[in-house]
């Protein structure tokens, strides 16, 4: 049987529908870059102007254009606040890991009661934010359920100071994403080729085994992903550190949010903001092309 041979005709067809198909995307994706454009581009432009303004008399920005808010973040308050927050940040992403990934397991093998659980990994987002940390404070203080029951227990003799220290934020901030580290590792899972599991076992590998050499390789883009989604917004988290971590734990989130409305310091909370997604920007390029290149 002759190879088909490419006519010119159809070549010409082909760079036709080419220049048709481009078309049509730069169609659809105009509105989406323009919507972009004027809802992340021109505020962050803004944000950027702010950090070489000067903080004016009573709040806000004025004249003249300067350096002082970038060169203020050299100070060493300033640099122990941020490795706090990257320190917060980063055991409670090791931690939602720790625990998300046997959740995320579990689920994808429970057969028909697979979708019960799953909903019971999204209930909490059906309350309100506010009030779950709400709650958190009313368990976690003095007077609070915990110690009550420790209390009259007679397991304590003084209450546990669970509230308003590191622990507590935590605890917090585990709580709120512990859901999207489960979810992206429970969708790579749910993917996975049982047969490769079932292979294994057959040339004598132990579940342990099977666990650490099949598994965990097999799910590392949703761990990968699992991560990402947990660790930014842990590090610029300001409300969970406010209420259940008090003003004894100050982290950058908590920090910017006090330069916009306490202190009235726009300038320099626009250089602490623009400075943060800077440093997440650097440390998340490699480990987004690592998670795309599995």
């Amino acid at each position: 049987m002759q190879p088909a041979v490419k006519q010119p005709g159809d070549q010409g067809a082909g760079d036709a529908s080419q220049t048709a198909n481009s078309g049509l995307r730069t169609l659809f994706l105009t509105p989406t870059a323009a919507l972009l454009l004027a809802l992340l581009g021109a505020p962050l432009a803004i944000v950027l102007a702010y950090t070489f303004r000067t903080r004016g008399t009573y709040g806000g920005v004025t004249a003249p254009w300067t350096l002082e808010n970038w060169q203020r973040l050299a100070d060493s308050l300033y640099a122990g606040i941020l490795f706090n927050s990257f320190a917060v940040a980063a055991v409670s992403t090791a931690i939602c890991l720790l625990l998300g990934f046997p959740l995320a397991l579990f689920i994808s093998r429970a057969g028909r009661r697979r979708g019960l659980y799953l909903h019971l990994v999204i209930l909490p987002f059906w309350t309100s934010f506010l009030v779950r940390t709400y709650a958190w404070m009313f368990l976690l203080r003095d007077t609070g359920l915990i110690n009550t029951v420790l209390f009259k227990l007679g397991l304590i003799s003084q209450p546990l100071p669970l509230l308003y220290n590191y622990g507590a934020v935590l605890l917090g901030l585990v709580y709120t994403y512990l859901p999207f580290m489960v979810l992206p590792v429970y969708a790579t899972l749910e993917r996975m080729d049982r047969t490769l599991l079932e292979a294994a076992a057959d040339l004598g590998a132990r579940p342990l085994q099977v666990l650490w050499r099949v598994v965990l390789p097999l799910s590392k883009p949703g761990l990968w992903a699992g991560s990402i989604l947990v660790f930014i917004p842990c590090l610029g988290a300001f409300l969970i550190p406010d209420l259940l971590g008090g003003g004894k734990t100050i982290l950058v989130g908590t920090l910017v949010q006090n330069q916009f409305t306490a202190s009235r310091d726009w300038p320099f909370g626009s250089a602490l903001s623009m400075a943060l997604m800077g440093v997440v920007l650097l440390l998340m390029l490699p480990l987004t092309r690592k998670s795309a290149s599995l």
